[in-house]
């Protein structure tokens, strides 16, 4: 232990303000940006199976809505990590041959461009039927924990903050009834105490004995092919708000916070921001098939489901979508954090532009982004894959019916990923078919998280396909422009300062993002910041409103192009 210890404050004091610089996986000039993604993840020893029942016919819903990713740095050596997470078989069926039994798999990075699965060291090896991830310190101990939802009982893993973790769900009163079926989760100081607390959102009430089979009722039939039964027909089941009373507990505050109030949803993913700037977070909830949801914070512990009234439930037809993923980030520079959801086939996905009063315009066919209506959309993260000063948008796709191909019903069941280019004047461009073999190769892929892997300041993304192998896709493509990370430690805040808001500026523009423990389709994104300068080679001033409400300016960097650690308490007033 005093081993370990001494090796994490070298490497502490070694990661902060430093620039590693290391690229294991050089980009080249043959790769014209804005980008080149390939997928590495053989190459880096990511090679396990998502396992979700039967590969080619699903049967059951539970089989069909895949798992998410979490990024994050357990032991604290200052490279990101990968934890993805697993499903299992269906009671009563045989796993494939020679194959072991499911798990969630913790990989650490190896500072090479390469990976180790240290799931059983690392005491992480649990089955059952995961669904979502989601990263952050609930006990402000400097370690990362990681919170699993799932079909059954859901997981807390604290970190023993010696390369193990501990399942803790049931003593920290997190676990759930094992009724509802749990799919986004987010660390969020949703009363700014300094504790994170979590919300976790749900999709249905399962019973597999109860469920009907493909063709069984109207509600499973497709297009006038029988498939698998769901949402519609099935019971939904409330979202959970857990406040988190110190001391390694939480409680139940789903009733008196108004959480419970948004019945008959089927909700997927969650993603946490202060949509109305008003220094309080808020969560807005993808739902399959239903409207989505704007928890907006009303200060005094409790929320009301606004995004009817701020524009965010429906299309700009009015019309209710097969949500189940979503991201923000400010896409035109304006300093306000805008809305993207992903949703079923014959359908787009949705783009809303914050309008700065509480309001949000669909602006999709606006931002070129009403196309693709064929594909089936999970994950999604704004990521300025060029680090240009735009955040473009990356999206992985795949359907639920693998009888879309064998009926010919219009779509594929496994589907490419696509990369919509940020233009920088609210515009985006398809360029999928021209940004490498990473974007073209097919697959059902569900979760989706982005991070700087290797710290050269490019990032790279982590997806988790379903029934298949995951893959690391990294940027090949070269370009000459600036990025700036930013690592932020809260004191007085929760540790890992989830739901600050950072405004950076340089002498022609800002760039705003808030440090996020959850997003993208049921995942969890490198906690630290990544802002592309584009040409700019300095920044003015960067201020940050750390989730206590508290406001500090910071002295610009002296360099740029490296990742610089910020403590709440060492800036300006």
């Amino acid at each position: 232990m005093k081993s370990f210890l001494l090796l994490l404050i070298f490497n502490t004091l070694l990661f902060a303000g430093a620039s590693f610089g290391q690229q294991p996986y050089p980009a080249t000039s043959d790769h014209p940006p804005p980008a080149w993604f390939a997928d590495v993840a053989k190459k880096a020893g990511i090679t396990i199976r998502d396992v979700n029942g039967s590969i080619e016919a699903k049967r059951y819903i539970i089989e069909a809505t895949g798992s998410g990713v979490a990024i994050l740095d357990y032991d604290r050596d200052g490279w990101p990590d990968i934890f993805l997470v697993n499903g299992t078989n269906l009671p009563g069926t045989t796993a494939v041959t020679g194959q072991a039994k499911p798990t969630n798999h913790l990989f650490h990075n190896n500072h090479d461009g390469t990976f180790t699965d240290v799931t059983a060291k690392a005491g992480l090896v649990s089955t059952g039927w995961g669904q979502g991830a989601c990263v952050g310190d609930y006990d402000n101990d400097g370690f990362d924990d990681i919170y699993v939802t799932g079909y059954g009982k859901n997981r807390l893993f604290h970190n023993q903050r010696n390369g193990t973790f501990k399942e803790v769900a049931d003593q920290a009163g997190v676990v759930g009834t094992g009724k509802e079926w749990g799919t986004g989760c987010a660390f969020v100081d949703y009363d700014r105490d300094g504790k994170l607390d979590l919300a976790v959102a749900n999709y249905v009430h399962f019973d597999l004995t109860r469920t009907p089979t493909p063709g069984q009722t109207s509600g499973c039939i497709w297009k006038g092919v029988p498939v698998m039964c769901g949402p519609r027909g099935l019971e939904s089941a409330p979202n959970i708000l857990y406040h988190n009373l110190g001391g390694g507990r939480f409680e139940d505050v789903s009733k008196p916070s108004g959480f419970e109030r948004t019945q008959g949803h089927y909700c997927f993913s969650i993603t946490t921001l202060d949509y109305d700037d008003d220094g309080w977070p808020d969560l807005y909830v993808a739902c399959d098939s239903t409207p989505a949801i704007l928890y907006r914070n009303n200060h005094d512990g409790t929320f009301k489901d606004t995004a009817a009234e701020a524009g965010v439930a429906f299309n700009e037809d009015g019309r209710e979508q097969a949500g189940m993923g979503s991201t923000a980030a400010d896409y035109d520079g304006d300093g306000r954090l805008d809305l993207f959801k992903t949703n079923f086939s014959d359908d787009t996905a949705t783009l809303y532009h914050n309008n700065g009063d509480g309001t949000y315009t669909d602006t999709t066919f606006a931002a070129g982004l009403g196309i693709n209506a064929d594909a089936l959309g999970w994950g999604a993260m704004f990521a300025d894959v060029d680090n240009d000063g735009w955040p473009d948008l990356l999206v992985v796709n795949g359907h639920v019916y693998p009888e879309v191909d064998s009926a010919k019903l219009g779509s594929s069941y496994r589907e490419p990923r696509f990369l919509y280019n940020n233009l920088g004047n609210g515009k985006f461009r398809d360029v999928s078919k021209t940004s490498g073999p990473g974007l073209v190769d097919p697959r059902s892929s569900r979760g989706l998280a982005i991070a700087d892997l290797f710290n050269d300041g490019r990032l790279e993304a982590v997806v988790n396909n379903l029934s298949d192998r995951p893959m690391l896709l990294v940027n090949f493509a070269k370009n000459q422009n600036h990025w700036v990370g930013l690592h932020l430690t809260g004191t007085s805040s929760n540790h890992d300062a989830i739901g600050a808001r950072v405004i950076l500026k340089s002498a022609k523009r800002l760039w705003v993002d808030e440090v996020r423990g959850g997003s993208s389709y049921n995942s969890s994104s490198d906690l630290r910041l990544h802002f592309g300068l584009g040409q700019e080679t300095h920044v003015t001033s960067i201020q940050i409103r750390w989730p206590n409400g508290q406001t500090e300016l910071f002295d610009p960097p002296a360099q740029i192009d490296r990742i610089i650690e910020f403590t709440e308490g060492t800036g300006h007033n």
